[in-house]
């Protein structure tokens, strides 16, 4: 049975540490109905689900899939797309509505999870623009395999953010105590990890806090990363003093950490290879990646359609 071409195929992410996850969802059910929304509705039921039903909705040919959730959701969502048997991705139109603890990727573009109302008629609107993806290239045991990003990568400290988030949210539920306790944390753990880097032909090597390999903004660590310009911005941040760091984060709230030349190194390229990188946790937007170096990491401009505002 062919799949109406303006129906959508909504996913709906329910967020970690809520108990009214699912009174937010009939809110936003309603409000498509009211707007005579054709959709189909699938939840996911937990990591990974996310990935295979997209992927599902890809290959049984819808057109427009729409993911309620955050940057997890949306990594798994872009990693089903590309990995669906769909000869010409772009002819899929990916659309959020934000629904996470954190949700990054959504605001780059003016979303606020807030305003459901105001996502779901940016979809109806349908004013789309493709978008580059990130590709990690890496080996799983014995196979060689990869993953896809949309926002941005993370080496070290970046990704133990990622870590102790997925953990205080489970305690705290709210998404900004869950962020600010990650903060607190990190404060006490600023680990420097043997890092090998190979960018535009140059050899990077060194003790490194933190890399961001981003295609958006990525938590504000890539702030001048533009997400449709076929390029990768990164950033290499090394070990700062205590004051430095907390002035740090304050620059990195005001989206100025580039203006931390002592510390912070910026390149833009078009492929990174990561070499080496020590004991350091790895990411990528908001997902672990389990896994040891070495790392090929490519820009694929265009790769993706996405539904975005005026």
């Amino acid at each position: 049975m062919a799949i109406e071409p303006n129906r959508w195929g909504v996913i709906y992410n329910p967020k970690a540490g809520t108990r009214k996850a699912h009174k937010r969802w009939d809110k936003i059910r309603e409000y498509m109905e009211s707007r005579h929304v054709l959709f189909d509705y699938l939840q996911s039921e937990g990591y990974g689900s996310v990935e295979r039903l997209t992927r599902m909705l890809a290959n049984n040919g819808y057109k427009t899939i729409v993911v309620v959730g955050g940057d997890g959701a949306i990594n798994d969502a872009i990693n089903g797309i590309m990995g669906s048997s769909v000869e010409n991705k772009n002819e899929i139109a990916l659309g959020i509505i934000p629904n996470g603890i954190v949700n990054d990727f959504a605001k780059y573009w003016g979303l606020d999870d807030d305003e459901y109302k105001e996502a779901v008629d940016i979809i109806i609107n349908r004013r789309v623009r493709k978008i580059d993806v990130g590709r990690c290239r890496y080996v799983d045991g014995d196979q060689k395999t990869e993953r896809f990003f949309v926002n941005a990568m993370y080496i070290g400290l970046g990704a133990r953010f990622v870590q102790i988030t997925n953990s205080t949210k489970r305690f705290w539920g709210m998404r900004q105590l869950s962020i600010l306790a990650s903060w607190f944390l990190l404060l006490f753990e600023r680990k420097l990890h043997r890092t090998h880097l190979r960018i535009n032909g140059e050899e990077i090597q060194g003790k490194i806090m933190t890399v961001c390999i981003g295609s958006a903004r990525g938590y504000g660590l890539t702030p001048s990363a533009v997400p449709y310009n076929g390029w990768l911005d990164v950033s290499v941040i090394y070990r700062p003093k205590l004051l430095q760091l907390i002035h740090g984060l304050w620059m990195l709230a005001q989206g100025r950490l580039l203006n931390l030349k002592k510390i912070v190194q910026p390149y833009r390229t078009r492929k990174v290879k990561v070499l080496e990188a020590h004991n350091a946790a790895l990411s990528l937007d908001g997902r672990i990646l389990n896994t040891e170096c070495p790392l090929k990491i490519k820009v694929l401009p265009e790769a993706i359609t996405l539904i975005i505002p005026k």
